[in-house]
């Protein structure tokens, strides 16, 4: 997922706070809106840089499933 991307869902959400999942649905993370609007605010910004690409290592949260992903 891009910064614009999850930028625009916790918009349509009404969030400040995504929780994120790996493929296996288990939760490694979360980004805060102001984390993002931070990259966004960066020199290297590009509206294709992804989440993945500039967050730090993903820590697991729970060895639950997550209730939902994106």
């Amino acid at each position: 997922m891009t910064v614009e991307v999850a930028l625009s869902v916790m918009a349509g959400a009404q969030v400040d706070q995504l929780i994120l999942c790996d493929g296996d649905d288990q939760c490694t993370g979360s980004v805060t809106h102001a984390q993002l609007a931070v990259l966004r605010a960066g020199a290297t910004y590009t509206d294709r840089l992804r989440l993945r690409d500039v967050l730090d290592t993903p820590v697991r949260l729970s060895s639950r499933p997550c209730s939902f992903s994106l």
